[in-house]
């Protein structure tokens, strides 16, 4: 982990604002896995934006925008974010929305093989779209003219840019985090350099779900 968590005390007017707009929305919809530590500090890719608000900024906005489509099923949409989390091998995006999936119902045998990039054969046919445009944009080069017009069908002209977006977000998310370092919670505390507190003997903070 290349960048620690910032302590709320510490923020700057600019991390402040974004730290706020941050919670807010992770509090609507983003419940099902740990995003901060108990003193409030932040991690994942939301600690990453606070080190760089400029650009963490920005991409909360698109963030909103891509979700404000409001198109795409939610099953359909993390079809498509495992595919991607998987490919770039994100391991926080991965523990994150193995977590969604997991919430959402979906059975773990379909979780692995999606992480895998492998297309499950109980796909319901909007998400082998998400699927096969998912992994398609994955591998690079232009997207299939089929793939797209496939996308166009199930979802409309819109829901398909959507979930083109949603790909190039999280690809965005997944290379911020590979590049960062960011581990999951369940091995960060064997990949963090050691803080005052545990050379002190004290034990770490505990992670928390908001």
């Amino acid at each position: 982990m290349r960048f620690p968590p910032i302590h709320p005390s510490k923020f700057s007017t600019d991390q402040r604002e974004l730290y706020d707009d941050m919670r807010a929305g992770i509090a609507t919809g983003l419940n099902s896995f740990s995003t901060s530590l108990d003193d409030g500090s932040m991690i994942g890719p939301w600690n990453a934006s606070l080190h760089h608000p400029a650009i963490g900024k920005a991409f909360w906005q698109l963030t909103k925008a891509i979700s404000s489509f409001g198109t795409i099923p939610a099953n359909v949409k993390e079809v498509a974010i495992l595919v991607v989390g998987g490919f770039h091998k994100a391991s926080y995006e991965i523990y994150a929305h193995v977590a969604v999936a997991e919430h959402m119902g979906m059975l773990p045998a379909r979780i692995s093989a999606l992480l895998a990039n492998v297309k499950p054969n109980d796909l319901t046919a909007e998400e082998s779209t998400a699927f096969d445009l998912a992994f398609g944009l994955c591998r690079g080069g232009p997207l299939p003219e089929v793939t797209w017009r496939l996308a166009v069908k199930a979802f409309g002209e819109v829901g398909a840019a959507q979930l083109v977006y949603l790909v190039g977000l999280y690809a965005f998310v997944s290379t911020a985090l590979n590049g960062f370092d960011v581990p999951s919670p369940d091995d960060a505390s064997a990949r963090t350099p050691p803080t005052p507190e545990l050379e002190r003997g004290l034990p770490p903070l505990p992670m928390t779900q908001l």
